[in-house]
């Protein structure tokens, strides 16, 4: 069964910057798009950001311009490099395929305080 582990998180400043990581035991990983997701409490899990085996990415409105998502095909890994962020961008982040076929992983925490 293919695993996700989540890496990454912390507590930030408002305008500070992290970087979390995906590692997949996934061994097919490069022909997915992939996503990273996030989950606040009692709300619904958001998709945030995407990008394909070749590369395109795609983001939510709520990110776009300073979240980058990247991958490593060759080490089954996904990055997001986020930056500029903001309170509302604190709840747990999540990596799966994108249509989430995967199990899910523990996602990791990110706390951005005022």
């Amino acid at each position: 069964q293919v695993q996700v582990v989540e890496s990454g998180g912390g507590l930030v400043q408002a305008g500070g910057s992290l970087r979390l990581s995906c590692a997949s035991s996934a061994g097919y990983f490069s022909v997915f798009t992939m996503g990273w997701y996030r989950q606040t409490p009692g709300e619904q899990r958001e998709l945030v950001a995407t990008i394909t085996s070749g590369g395109l990415t795609n983001y939510a409105d709520s990110v776009k311009g300073r979240f980058t998502i990247s991958r490593n095909n060759a080490k089954k890994t996904m990055f997001l490099q986020m930056n500029s962020l903001k309170p509302e961008d604190t709840a747990v982040y999540y990596c799966n395929t994108n249509g989430h076929t995967w199990p899910w992983g523990q996602g990791t925490q990110v706390t951005v305080s005022a």
